[in-house]
């Protein structure tokens, strides 16, 4: 499934857990469930990178987690994108979309909340140099970004 990316989704900003913000300090944008159901069953579960943008906005750097979030023990899939941006507002109500350009690396617990966000924040450096190179890059620009029709891949 990996071969298959860039994987391009979108769908209505809702209400998560309401832990990325207060307990991790990096702030989510949460998938409704349809969506999550939406992407192909062969993605694998983990953190990935790639751009997103909030009701057709500016496109920013993003990484997410696609999974049951073992360290939270989740009965539910989900997704949960972190945009490289500070909004300084809820987005609640608004549609993001999302275009899914890598994979750093497979869903795991962690032993500690501090080994949790050493690790999302080592995948948001990885992320950031990622998206720096040329190929992946050009995919900022992405009709999906502008397109009010939501085409997916």
């Amino acid at each position: 499934m990996l071969s298959q990316l860039p994987l391009y989704a979108s769908g209505e900003i809702v209400r998560g857990f309401g832990r990325g913000s207060k307990e991790l300090g990096i702030p989510t944008a949460n998938f409704p469930l349809e969506v999550v159901k939406s992407l192909p069953e062969s993605l694998p579960t983990g953190a990935y990178y790639g751009w997103a943008n909030v009701d057709n906005g500016p496109v920013y750097k993003m990484v997410l987690s696609i999974g049951w979030n073992p360290y939270y023990s989740n009965k539910e899939k989900s997704v949960e994108t972190h945009m490289l941006h500070n909004f300084n507002c809820d987005l609640y109500g608004q549609i993001l979309k999302i275009c899914i350009v890598g994979f750093l690396r497979s869903e795991r617990s962690f032993d500690s909340l501090e080994s949790l966000i050493a690790a999302i924040r080592a995948d948001i450096e990885q992320a950031k140099a990622l998206l720096d190179e040329a190929d992946k890059a050009k995919l900022k620009e992405a009709l999906f970004f502008t397109d009010k029709l939501c085409p997916l891949k």
